[in-house]
């Protein structure tokens, strides 16, 4: 299934988030695409809201990966950017991405081998406020997901 959402703000994008969080289930995989300054990180912290992880979450660049294990499941988030070389790829990633909560990869397309039956979103800056967000999955893993999609924008 493919579906587009608009978001117009930050705090749209959070929310967006949040809903993906709350209906995220344990051992999904999330595949963020964007480029730069599109959104990935804010989107992963409003899934943290829905996950109910009250830490500080912010983009994993240098660490790769970062774990926050005090929610409703464990979100593992994977910064890939820096393995664009794919020559430092095995690194054990297979184990969160394989674990027991919501796994979330910002720059998928780096690691794409590694990944299976996720939900991918790409995100595309449409002006300085404006994301388009583009959901592609597997709709009875991700229904919950897809179903509540609804209450967000579709149109520009």
């Amino acid at each position: 299934m493919e579906k587009k959402i608009y978001t117009k703000s930050k705090d749209e994008t959070l929310s967006l988030g949040k809903m993906i969080g709350k209906n995220a289930k344990a051992n999904q995989v999330i595949a963020l695409n964007g480029d730069l300054g599109a959104g990935k990180t804010t989107l992963v912290q409003g899934i943290g809201r829905g996950l109910d992880i009250n830490e500080k979450i912010n983009s994993p660049t240098f660490n790769i990966l970062k774990c926050y294990f005090k929610g409703r499941l464990n979100l593992y988030h994977i910064d890939a950017y820096r393995l664009e070389d794919q020559i430092n790829t095995d690194i054990g990633l297979e184990e969160v991405i394989d674990g027991d909560g919501l796994c979330v990869v910002e720059w998928a397309k780096f690691i794409s081998d590694k990944l299976y039956n996720y939900l991918e979103i790409n995100i595309r800056i449409i002006d300085d406020h404006t994301r388009e967000f583009v959901f592609i999955g597997d709709e009875t893993v991700y229904h919950n997901i897809f179903s509540n999609l609804g209450g967000f924008n579709d149109e520009l």
